[in-house]
């Protein structure tokens, strides 16, 4: 789909980068994190003037001192100083698109929606050791201040990733997430022989157990209820890695949910270091395979707004060439 010309009247409405010293607070930021909001807005000027400015006291809502923490309230009046307009304009005058954001297939798009095919190996948003994940490169690339995740994909997972341009839409994407009625289909290549045609997975899964050093998620009755159903697609019979590839639906979004899964019913995800052992991962890699080999196929949801609905797939990934040799 061609990107859409359509302008974000919340983002231009009363914006501070365009010289005017106060914001007033609109309907898509109410009841956000004062510095979460700014950093959403000015994230050009970057995080660590953000929270000098607003420790220092130079950020004010209303009049008063704020603190990073501080809720907003729809029609609140924001100063903001002039050193942090003038560091995010200057910062978004030098902006250009990055090569990894030119390269990302779209999906989809339009005033409230973007959906991309997320490479395998790149990290969707900035920390834990990254500078910057691919929605501060599409907000970067495409003008776009007020773009939000809408779930996440694990950095070694490609396909499809769908993100919110508008708080309102957020919210009524989150509340289909919370209700079941956004469907994802995945695809998995996973070693050995799977036997079943179909059945269904289920598991209490817990954060934060650590196993040799490395915090990992694993199954513990007091953990929360993650249900999959999964598919048989085919099989490829290798004599040193036999592998199956599945189409997996979850019904939650569980951190770590498929790999765990998988793992417990003794076929990990091929490629996979963390859940998978060193024996299998090296198999996989002597095969063609590189990284692990979880790809987010499908993605059906009704449109927030419009209340189309939207089918959307993300093509067979290109680093799975060896299953055609």
């Amino acid at each position: 789909m061609q990107r859409s010309n359509t302008t974000d009247i919340a983002g231009d409405l009363a914006n501070p980068a365009h010289g005017s010293p106060h914001w007033q607070v609109d309907h898509d930021e109410d009841g956000s994190r004062l510095d979460r909001a700014l950093m959403r807005r000015f994230h050009h000027a970057g995080k660590g003037l953000i929270m000098r400015l607003i420790r220092k006291g130079n950020v004010r809502i209303n009049g008063k001192r704020a603190k990073p923490a501080s809720r907003l309230t729809a029609g609140d009046r924001v100063f903001i100083p002039a050193s942090l307009r003038t560091a995010s304009a200057d910062a978004a005058g030098r902006a250009t698109p990055t090569t990894l954001a030119a390269r990302v297939p779209i999906l989809y798009e339009d005033a409230q929606l973007l959906v991309v095919d997320k490479p395998a190996g790149v990290v969707v948003h900035g920390g834990s050791g990254y500078d910057s994940g691919l929605i501060e490169q599409l907000k970067a690339a495409y003008n776009l201040p007020e773009l939000r995740l809408a779930h996440r994909l694990d950095r070694d997972t490609s396909g499809c990733l769908l993100l919110v341009k508008q708080l309102s839409a957020l919210r009524r994407v989150t509340e289909g997430f919370r209700h079941h009625q956004i469907h994802k289909t995945y695809l998995a290549w996973v070693m050995g022989r799977v036997e079943d045609h179909s059945g269904r997975m289920v598991s209490r899964l817990t954060k934060g157990v650590v196993r040799g050093g490395e915090r990992m998620v694993t199954d513990h009755d007091d953990g929360k209820e993650a249900i999959t159903d999964f598919q048989l697609i085919m099989h490829q019979e290798r004599a040193d890695c036999p592998l199956s590839l599945l189409a997996l639906q979850p019904h939650h979004g569980r951190t770590h949910q498929l790999r765990v899964q998988l793992q417990q019913e003794g076929h990990p995800i091929a490629g996979d270091g963390k859940y998978g052992s060193a024996e299998q991962v090296k198999a996989f890699r002597a095969i063609g395979g590189r990284g692990m080999a979880l790809h987010a196929w499908r993605l059906r949801l009704t449109h927030p707004q419009s209340g189309e609905p939207l089918d959307l797939r993300a093509a067979w990934p290109e680093r799975w060439r060896w299953a055609a040799s």
